[in-house]
């Protein structure tokens, strides 16, 4: 009888070792499938090829901000590549580029109301026509209407032997009423002047 006590107590003790063993083994294996998953996540996550980003600066009482999508290079040809010559451009990706301000512009002569504009451009191997739209916030140019155009003017291009490989906007305060305005993206850069009206 004492000896078939024994034996059972053996049995359950080993028993009990087993499964105790057979858990910490899954656990262990969960806890590093766990690990395996989010390290799996952490290296799917990139960076958007296009991401988006906004330029400002105060000019005198002026607030100018531009809000943008700014794609790269990525070794592709841009300006009669990707970006066709001689058609309307949102002057950025995805969502159309918009330029704000409080205070009313002028800008190649022309008066721009305070307010909020999609800012698009015709590039060309010449010179590249500039315009500010009412229709701020569309994707792409879908919507765009020249009939919403506020102003339309012309810039020269510079070139560079350097590439700038995202898109980039600046606004560049020169004096406490007057400013620039540049898009910098390739090999091309344009730029223009504005004041500031009282």
């Amino acid at each position: 009888m004492k000896y078939l006590k024994i034996v059972s107590i053996v049995v359950i003790l080993i028993a009990f070792g087993c499964k105790s063993k057979t858990k910490e083994k899954m656990d262990s294996k969960m806890n590093h499938e766990e690990h395996q998953v989010e390290k799996t996540e952490d290296s799917t996550k990139k960076k958007p090829l296009s991401p988006h980003t906004a330029t400002m600066n105060m000019i005198g009482v002026a607030h100018i901000h531009i809000d943008y999508s700014s794609p790269g290079v990525r070794d592709r040809i841009i300006f009669g590549g990707l970006v066709r010559y001689d058609s309307i451009w949102q002057s950025g990706a995805h969502m159309a580029t918009w330029l704000e301000t409080n205070k009313d512009l002028l800008i190649d002569g022309i008066t721009l109301p305070a307010g909020k504009y999609g800012f698009f451009t015709i590039p060309s191997k010449g010179d590249w026509t500039v315009i500010l739209n009412k229709n701020w916030e569309q994707h792409g140019k879908d919507e765009y209407d020249q009939n919403d155009d506020v102003l339309r003017f012309v810039v020269s291009p510079e070139l560079s032997e350097n590439i700038q490989e995202h898109l980039e906007y600046k606004v560049i305060k020169n004096t406490d009423t007057s400013g620039s305005i540049t898009l910098t993206w390739e090999k091309v850069s344009i730029s223009f002047p504005f004041e500031v009206k009282h």
